[in-house]
């Protein structure tokens, strides 16, 4: 017997149209995939306070086209019997699918670069062409038997959109460069009146300055500036006339089966068009959310003064729109045609056709210019009667508190007044600088808020230890230039090496207290995330590796207690002293680093020219090394001491670097606002809000105690921190004889003890 036919040879249809339900399965993942991103869309969004419901989980893009032809599987399928109502629905969900997706997903086109939105774009319509096509087919040839007209209307729907979709991406790049050149004319204007302000404390200068930053970042983000356009709103109109031409096939469906004749018999797809029909409809009603909520919100930025509103210049199509492809009409043709007849040819053609072109965008824009004033007309009546209920209620609440209103209002609106500048907008979007202003006022305060809740206590008590009204001494007392080297060099340091290091042997210690070493590494912990945090935008590329050893010595510490691979509870265990610990450490390290060296000599390593470029576990080996001879050395001569007092020693030097590192702040923040891409600038000024309030505390506490002596240029280097504050107390944190020690300040003598 022949695969695929039965005893009598005849083809057996059974066996091909077996596996049909799992793929109905299928199409029903990626139509879940989708409603679940387009949901996780509309919580951000809500959670975030956008309501025009910024693209974050779900964009146009390669994953989701994928899923999205895998989804519309039962739409594109021409010769498979589909004679149930739910067959026949889940041909019309799949279809009006693909219009919420259109919808949902435009203001993703601002985040792309030119190439990659005309690559996405091409791949829609294609995409799109192809649905519509199929459609077509299998209405001619009866696939398709009811719900023609919703079918016809849907795919008139899907036309326009693609038409929106394409002529929106057009004005991406043209936009984004008109805001960016407004981006860095505020900038200018910005950094001008900082430099006027004199006297205002640190954070609040801050503040002021990040709230400048926030406006400029959330009113040019490309996703914002796309979800306000006139084709993006207008688009959320019909996504949701396309929702509601599927909610009335599914209601007259189900409420009115007697206006329907559906065929007997079982689809091959079985119970699965059913699974398909559900998902894809929740869907459709989930990602409708968004473009709904952008179109009304248009209609409520426009209807400012309601009925009394004027539109004039309403229907003006600004210049950003057509300007791109202008700017193509100008351009010679890049084919090499000898002939120059045949160039003239080409290039009339290409003018010809941009010219069209030209024309489609200005109707595109009239006609979703229009479909916003036909929404106004029919919602400002509803919006009126809003106004007045929040009015009513907004006098009732006066009457209670007018005492201190008006000194309230008259300071918001001069805040108000002096943000508007900041504003940044395109042509024909002046009405709307006022509301957006307004409306995003308040959001660096709420970011802030948020920040102050997740304050590192941990860390602020840490801090509290530090010498930083002395100069930050711990810098220098962490590294004696008198230990002899492992090597003939020394790489240089950085800021986390170090904290992970001193973490690590105070870990050892014996007979310290569990609270004090469980305080220490919860706040060397949460300073982690700052120093890493001003490590990767202010520090150099050499120390990259250094960083990398800070990062897996302090992994190893917090969550296992070892360094490297010495159990570091367990040797505080052992009953030894604190100076035999040391030692101990100390001649580890020696040994682990030199065994190193002998393994790579034998494997005929390369020679590393610079230290920074030394093997991980060498860098981690040469700062135990040199840390712990330090420790030996410096207390060689002092009075016995306890182990707590020695804990308490390497608190401070810890709390130190912590603190000088962090003196950093300041300028992070303000190079992650001004060193981020338009595409990144709004979560990078938000990032910097949040980072504000989560350290303001420590910012007073730090602020005014950067020594004099530094250079504003080396304050992010921990190496130009230790020659500058030598230079200035050469004595300190450098002799091993008691006479010297006797000659340091009060507070560098407070990290001298005896170790027995």
């Amino acid at each position: 017997m022949k695969i695929g036919c039965d005893a009598n040879g005849n083809l057996n249809q059974g066996q091909f149209s077996a596996p049909m339900p799992w793929i109905g399965i299928y199409v029903t993942a990626a139509s879940l995939a989708c409603l679940v991103t387009m949901a996780a869309d509309v919580i951000h969004g809500i959670r975030h306070r956008k309501l025009w419901f910024p693209c974050k989980f779900f964009s146009i893009n390669a994953t989701s086209l994928t899923l999205i032809g895998v989804a519309i599987k039962l739409s594109v399928d021409l010769n498979t019997a589909m004679p149930s109502r739910q067959d026949q629905l889940a041909k019309l969900s799949s279809s009006a699918l693909v219009c919420t997706v259109m919808g949902n997903s435009m203001p993703s086109l601002g985040v792309m670069e030119n190439e990659e939105l005309m690559m996405n774009v091409i791949a829609f319509g294609i995409l799109v062409v192809t649905l519509i096509v199929n459609i077509c087919i299998q209405l001619a040839t009866g696939a398709i038997f009811v719900f023609w007209k919703e079918h016809a209307s849907v795919m008139f729907i899907m036309l326009v959109l693609l038409i929106m979709l394409n002529f929106s991406a057009l004005t991406v790049p043209i936009s984004k460069h008109y805001l960016e050149l407004k981006y860095n004319r505020r900038n200018q204007l910005a950094l001008k009146q900082r430099s006027n302000e004199t006297g205002q404390k640190l954070v609040c200068r801050m503040r002021e300055d990040l709230m400048k930053y926030w406006m400029m970042a959330h009113t040019s983000s490309p996703q914002f500036v796309m979800g306000r356009s006139a084709t993006c709103t207008a688009s959320g109109a019909i996504c949701l006339l396309s929702s509601l031409i599927l909610a009335e096939a599914i209601l007259r469906t189900y409420l009115m089966p007697w206006s329907f004749k559906f065929c007997s018999g079982e689809s091959d797809y079985k119970w699965s068009t059913t699974l398909v029909l559900v998902t894809q409809t929740v869907a459709v009603a989930v990602g409708t959310i968004a473009p709904a909520s952008r179109w009304f919100i248009a209609i409520n930025f426009r209807c400012s003064k309601r009925g009394n509103a004027t539109y004039k210049g309403e229907f003006k199509v600004e210049k950003y729109w057509t300007q791109g492809l202008m700017e193509l009409k100008d351009c010679p043709t890049t084919l090499r045609i000898r002939s120059r007849h045949c160039r003239k040819l080409v290039h009339d053609t290409k003018n010809k056709l941009l010219d069209l072109c030209i024309g489609m965008q200005t109707g595109t824009v009239i006609m979703s210019k229009a479909i916003r004033f036909i929404s106004i007309f029919f919602v400002s009546r509803i919006l009126v009667c809003c106004d007045f209920c929040k009015e009513l209620k907004k006098n009732i609440r006066c009457n209670t508190v007018c005492n201190d209103s008006g000194l309230k209002s008259s300071e918001s609106s001069s805040s108000l007044e002096h943000l508007s500048c900041y504003v940044l907008h395109l042509e024909g979007e002046d009405a709307l600088v006022g509301h957006m202003t307004k409306s995003n006022c308040d959001a660096t305060d709420h970011w802030f808020q948020m920040g102050r809740r997740s304050e590192p206590k941990h860390l602020i008590t840490l801090l509290e230890k530090s010498t930083f009204s002395h100069g930050f001494k711990g810098v220098t007392a962490f590294d004696n230039s008198k230990v002899p080297s492992l090597d003939g060099e020394e790489p240089p340091n950085c800021w986390a090496l170090p904290v992970a290091t001193l973490a690590s042997i105070a870990l050892a210690l014996p007979n310290s207290s569990s609270s004090s070493i469980k305080g220490l590494i919860r706040g060397v912990n949460e300073g982690f995330t700052y120093i890493t945090f001003i490590e990767n935008h202010l520090e150099s590329k050499d120390l990259t590796n250094i960083r990398k050893a800070a990062t897996i010595v302090w992994l190893g510490v917090d969550l296992y207690h070892r360094w490297l691979d010495v159990d570091l509870r367990k040797l505080s265990h052992q009953g030894k002293s604190s100076k035999e610990v040391l030692e101990e450490l100390s001649e580890t390290a020696k040994v682990k680093y030199v065994e190193s060296k002998r393994s790579q000599t034998a494997i005929n390593a390369c020679i590393i020219d610079s230290p920074s470029k030394w093997p991980i576990k060498d860098l981690a080996a040469n700062s135990m090394y040199r840390i712990c001879q330090t420790l030996l050395l410096n207390h060689r001569g002092s009075l016995n001491q306890t182990d707590e007092r020695l804990l308490e020693v390497l608190t401070v030097m810890i709390a130190d670097i912590l603190g000088a590192c962090l003196t950093n702040l300041q300028q992070v923040i303000s190079t992650k606002c001004l060193n981020s891409t338009i595409e990144d600038r709004e979560e990078s000024v938000r990032h910097a809000v949040h980072m504000l309030g989560q350290t303001e505390k420590i910012l007073n506490i730090l602020d005014q105690n950067i020594p004099p002596s530094l250079e504003p240029h080396q304050i992010p280097c921990i190496d130009e921190w230790r020659i500058s504050l030598k230079r200035e107390d050469p004595w300190a944190f450098s002799s091993s004889s008691p006479s010297e020690s006797d000659r340091a300040s009060p507070v560098s003598n407070d990290l001298y003890l005896r170790i027995d």
